[in-house]
């Protein structure tokens, strides 16, 4: 099992930049496919990017795309979402999730992923 909790969220103007990360603990890390999705008020919960094992593969929402990079260090057990460009349309409680499957493949739908942080708020104010 992993346990993963999520830090970096908070308030941030339009056009601002937060990084998030998220740790894991438990069992090997680099044996999971990671992502990050996120929930605003009445939505369903939405994929924004996905990376695979090894660091090598990533994908991204196309709403994201040029404004968010995701990476991981499996040495230290964390991914990092960092985003900059924010928009109001940004706000959300983000959620790092991981997932086992293909070594190859980059999953962007929640039913890939087992396990899951208990997110973290970010609010961009316009």
């Amino acid at each position: 099992q992993v346990q993963l909790v999520e830090s970096g969220g908070g308030l941030v103007q339009t056009g601002g930049s937060l990084r998030l990360s998220c740790a894991a603990s438990g069992r090997t890390f680099n044996g999971y496919n990671m992502g990050w999705f996120r929930q605003a008020p009445g939505k369903e919960r939405e994929f924004v990017a996905a990376i695979n094992r090894s660091g090598g593969r990533s994908s991204y929402a196309d709403f994201v795309k040029g404004r968010f990079t995701i990476s991981r260090d499996n040495a230290r057990n964390t991914v990092v979402l960092q985003m900059s460009s924010l928009r109001p349309e940004d706000t959300a409680v983000y959620y790092c999730a991981a997932g086992q499957g293909n070594i190859i493949v980059v999953y962007t739908t929640t039913a890939k992923y087992n396990y899951w942080g208990q997110g973290t708020q970010v609010t961009v104010s316009s």
